[in-house]
């Protein structure tokens, strides 16, 4: 059974503009230290078509590996292209369009920056709760002690690694990469928990292709192994493997707890001090914002089913 929520028809809004918002709403995710496009994905009903498409286009990568080249065409072109160019390009536009913005909110409202982004990740794990039908006690305890795991995984933080080899380029980006489907991790804190957040910086920075081409070659193989397990797992074992996921986006809130410096990657946790009633009150919004867009994206699902068993019932 799949929990994801039909997209390709849509009432008064072109497929195509839905789709370059979601990639939109993604991008400006993943920006965000704490926050993963994985979540919104989750959240507006395409995530277990993203991981079908990102699991197909590994076995394009294997085939093409073999040399098999017709076959890797074959595959290549039975990709879904309508879903992934759109979704693409608006995950770009945000990350290009939306980086310095929120970067400098982040720099300069960190603690109410992080309110508002914990608000959304509350939304989100409320709504994505209510995609696994049929809780058990297997399931809440792999989801509590998965959020157990992650909010202690994620208070673990090293110093900076100096002068890494390519090996290592390559081992953070296989690594990091998982935070693109994985909802409630950021790839910025995983590169940050390794501590090669400023390597791989510096090397945007300083544009050392050879750093840059090892390190997007992790991420390659990385979200193509990792990409099969997921889905595999959301296949055979779907409710299981969401109770899973959202223990991650629970323990993930610790990155993005206020105080007592919000989003600056300082994982220590302290009382609510100083600034505290905006962030609460962001918060309040962020949870809402979520609750809402999801209400539309479920009201225009339903309208869809309705147009489209019209349209049968004409034919």
């Amino acid at each position: 059974m799949s929990t994801d929520r039909p997209v390709a028809k849509e009432r008064g809004v072109t497929p195509l503009v839905a789709q370059l918002l979601r990639g939109g709403l993604m991008g400006a995710a993943d920006i965000v230290p704490g926050v993963s496009g994985g979540t919104v994905a989750l959240v507006l009903g395409i995530y277990h078509r993203l991981i079908g498409q990102v699991s197909a286009g590994a076995h394009v990568l294997g085939s093409a590996a073999k040399l098999d080249l017709r076959t890797a065409w074959v595959r290549l072109r039975a990709l879904d292209w309508r879903f992934l160019i759109p979704l693409l390009l608006g995950i770009g536009a945000a990350v290009v369009g939306l980086a310095s913005i929120i970067e400098h909110l982040l720099d300069t409202q960190p603690v109410r920056m992080a309110g508002l982004f914990f608000g959304l990740v509350i939304g989100s794990v409320v709504v994505a709760s209510r995609l696994v039908q049929g809780w058990d006690t297997t399931r809440l305890a792999i989801c509590a002690l998965t959020a157990v795991v992650t909010f202690f995984v994620l208070g673990l933080q090293s110093g900076p690694v100096d002068n890494p080899s390519l090996v290592i380029y390559f081992v953070a980006g296989a690594i990091a990469i998982c935070a693109m489907i994985l909802p409630g991790i950021s790839g910025s804190f995983l590169l940050l928990m390794l501590g090669m957040y400023d390597n791989v910086l510096g090397a945007l920075t300083d544009r050392n292709l050879m750093v840059l081409v090892v390190f997007i070659a992790g991420c390659v193989i990385g979200l193509a192994a990792f990409s099969q397990l997921l889905h595999w797992g959301l296949v055979h074992h779907e409710r299981t493997m969401l109770a899973g996921l959202i223990g991650l986006m629970v323990g993930s809130l610790r990155v993005l707890w206020p105080w007592p410096d919000g989003t600056s990657g300082n994982a220590a946790l302290e009382m609510p001090s100083g600034d505290v009633a905006l962030p609460i009150v962001l918060a309040v919004v962020g949870f809402i914002v979520v609750i809402g867009i999801t209400a539309i994206s479920e009201r225009v699902a339903h309208r869809s089913d309705a147009d489209l068993a019209a349209e049968l019932g004409e034919n």
